[in-house]
């Protein structure tokens, strides 16, 4: 196939997780025959330092077009003082608003090789955990109106939330299908014990679960509940749907519970097969350029991209499987590394999973340019695909 894909890098340490995502485009390619254009350009701080816009003309013209978009993180606290409207950050939600994304998917998976780098108790992550999240993207509160006034003398801080029946029938369509491929469970996350919004949520999701997904299992839980429900037993959940706020909040709990957010990877999607695909960590400032951050929630992106744009089942279950070979040989970031294991940079993470994608043959020369491990990884992870 021919694809034509945009890249955005981004801030911090998105240009060097980015780049091995890219790597790994760039092999499967070459393995089975693939022509991906990847056309480079600018968005969020570093965008704002080139052209004063977080997001300029020529960058949103272009994934307008494109067949996906690669993203990177972008933010950091050289722009945390500029108005609301011209962080970094704002680039994203315009390109997910200007592009009809509004359903976000986060497959929360625990490698069997890193249940170590769990914050969870070793009994409690031993069972692992296996979740799709989707989050509604384009509605509730970061869409709507923003205010600060003075009022009485003192300032006063207003956003403003709303939801319509169509935005949450169509996030709840996303997620009972979701279900259907899964194993059939839904829990739709709501604030209805104080939120109209979420009153109106729960009431268009259960008709539409009624009308329309009868085999589907569908329970609700209040966002605190779940909350503590993801620390306590993390593996009763299947989908998760949420609203916009609620999903960025927990997505990153959830995230974390997996040993680092470094691993997760997540699609944005529309009615249609383009998409944005990004690694679910932000900039971290404080590490990049240092050569140290985990790429393979970018490169896991990229087989997310595959399967879910380009249908390219096989291409993405090459990258999943390359993944786990060098996570079940041993070799490790920082954030993710245990005793007995090699640490090794992103760039050489990415190069070990581009060889292991790309031949037995090239990625054992590259392993052996390297320390070898102590002790090898857990049993070989079940299938990624199972998971996606």
């Amino acid at each position: 196939m021919n694809a034509k894909i945009v890249v955005i890098k981004g801030d911090g340490i998105g240009p060097e997780t980015v780049s091995e995502a890219m790597r790994a485009l760039a092999v499967i390619g070459k393995r089975f025959g693939h022509t991906f254009q990847l056309q480079e350009y600018e968005a969020g701080g570093c965008a704002i330092d080139h052209s004063g816009s977080c997001l300029p003309d020529d960058t949103l013209a272009a994934c307008l077009v494109a067949d996906c978009v690669l993203f990177g993180a972008v933010g950091g606290p050289k722009w945390d003082s500029l108005p609301q409207h011209l962080v970094p950050e704002r680039a994203l939600l315009t390109m997910r608003d200007k592009m009809g994304l509004y359903a976000n998917l986060r497959p929360i998976k625990m490698f069997p090789q890193l249940y170590h780098a769990s914050p969870l108790l070793p009994q409690v992550a031993a069972q692992g955990i296996d979740l799709m999240l989707v989050r509604e993207l384009t509605g509730g509160i970061y869409f709507g109106s923003h205010d600060i006034v003075l009022r009485g003398g003192q300032s006063v801080a207003s956003d403003l939330m709303s939801y319509s029946e169509s935005e949450i029938e169509r996030i709840a369509r996303t997620a009972f299908e979701m279900a259907k491929k899964r194993h059939g469970r839904v829990v739709s996350v709501d604030k209805s014990d104080v939120l109209s919004c979420s009153r109106l949520w729960k009431e268009v999701v259960h008709r539409i679960a009624r009308d329309e997904y009868p085999s589907i299992q569908l329970t609700d839980m209040l966002a605190d509940s779940i909350a503590m429900q993801l620390m306590r037993n993390p593996w009763q959940f299947d989908v998760v749907l949420t609203e916009n706020m609620l999903g960025d909040v927990l997505s990153g709990e959830a995230c974390m519970l997996t040993g680092s957010i470094g691993m997760i990877p997540s699609a944005s999607l529309g009615d249609g097969t383009v998409g944005i695909y990004e690694p679910i960590h932000g900039s971290a400032p404080d590490i990049a350029g240092q050569n140290i951050a985990n790429p393979i929630g970018a490169i896991l992106s990229i087989a997310m991209m595959l399967r879910s744009s380009f249908g390219l089942l096989a291409e993405a279950e090459a990258i999943e499987a390359g993944v786990n070979r060098v996570l079940d040989d041993g070799y490790r970031t920082v954030d993710i590394m245990s005793a007995g294991c090699v640490p090794v940079s992103c760039s050489k993470m990415g190069e070990l999973i581009a060889g292991a994608i790309l031949s037995s043959q090239m990625y054992r020369k590259i392993a052996r340019t390297l320390p070898q491990p102590s002790v090898q990884g857990s049993k070989k992870s079940k299938k990624a695909a199972d998971f996606f």
